[in-house]
């Protein structure tokens, strides 16, 4: 692959990237809040830290959907397909196989990102939302799979006893320990797609997005470039959904039909698609606070509705643009200066 030469689409685009004020400080903003979710769930109870858990591994699943539509552009409504094929497939080689976590976290991995390949050609063909048709048929195809071939899934008897990895020998069985194991996980997946954004691939990503015909003008292989972030993307969902096995320790379809796909979707446009923090507001939004408005009773759900929609007609870059503009005016810079 040729490395790209991009200045004009990826420069107009790069602006969208981070925070202002985390430019070159987004590894340092990871890592602070790294050892802050390593210490948050004291005094948090089980179900507390449960619910930070499943905030980062919904994480992991945004940041691959936020490289493809955020980065590359590329509308897909199969994430949470992606997510169950981690999830069964790290489920089954745990508990049924006997591989270790780790074995079955990279398998997992390297199965959504075959499968992400395939299906990913499409792309290369239909655009707009023709890919997103592609991607939603895809997506019910693999929650019928997951829910009737009850020999190789459970079907809707779902898979148990999933066993919690373990690390030096050290059994992770413990809620705040297998946090502490998701946060440095999340934290790793993070670094490698910070620099990812920052190589020639993400340029090209980005270049990709603004402007293809441009993008190739430049040199960019654009069909090679756009099966590698949609691929890529894929991955992500099924590392989360590696993440996702043992912190339930039982799944069934239910989490990785089409509505979630739609959820992870609007996780990726609430917390702002191009932004690199984005997946980790957008996932806070999605997961955190339903938690937090569980006081209302019957009428959170409406509630949260409510605040979404507000925040998208308010925002329609998401928090992170919301919060890039704050800091353009309060230091006085351009919004998107570098």
């Amino acid at each position: 692959m040729t490395a790209p030469a991009t200045h004009g689409a990826a420069t107009s685009a790069a602006r969208r990237l981070p925070l202002p004020g985390f430019v070159d400080g987004t590894l340092l903003t990871l890592v602070i809040a790294a050892v802050i979710l390593w210490f948050a769930p004291s005094g948090m109870g089980r179900y507390g830290t449960y619910v930070l858990s499943l905030w980062l591994v919904m994480s992991v699943a945004v940041m691959g959907l936020n490289l493809t539509l955020g980065y590359a552009g590329l509308k897909s409504l199969a994430q949470a397909a992606f997510m169950g094929i981690g999830a069964y497939a790290t489920a089954l080689l745990t508990s049924k196989v006997g591989l270790n976590w780790y074995a079955s976290f990279a398998i997992s991995g390297l199965i959504t990102f075959a499968v992400g390949l395939v299906l990913g050609f499409p792309a290369l063909r239909v655009k707009a939302h023709y890919l997103a048709f592609v991607t939603l048929a895809f997506s019910t195809l693999i929650w019928l799979v997951l829910r009737n071939e009850q020999w190789l899934t459970g079907g809707v008897f779902g898979l148990s006893n999933i066993p919690r990895p373990s690390f030096f020998g050290l059994k992770l069985d413990g809620a705040l320990a297998f946090h502490r194991f998701v946060v440095v996980v999340t934290f790793l997946l993070a670094v490698v797609l910070w620099w990812m954004i920052r190589s020639p691939w993400g340029r090209a990503f980005t270049a990709l997005r603004e402007n293809p015909i441009r993008a190739a003008s430049l040199g960019i292989d654009t069909r090679m470039y756009t099966l590698l972030a949609f691929a890529i993307g894929s991955a992500y969902a099924g590392f989360a959904g590696a993440l996702y096995a043992p912190l339930v320790e039982f799944i069934d379809p239910s989490p990785f039909s089409l509505s979630q796909s739609f959820f992870l979707l609007l996780m990726v446009v609430a917390g702002g698609a191009g932004y690199l923090l984005g997946p980790f507001i957008g996932a806070l939004l999605g997961v955190v606070l339903p938690e937090w408005l569980r006081f209302a009773g019957s009428l959170y759900l409406i509630i949260f509705a409510a605040i979404v929609m507000l925040l998208l007609i308010a925002c329609p870059q998401g928090m992170s643009g919301l919060l890039e503009r704050g800091w353009a005016k309060l230091t006085g810079k351009k919004e998107g200066a570098r």
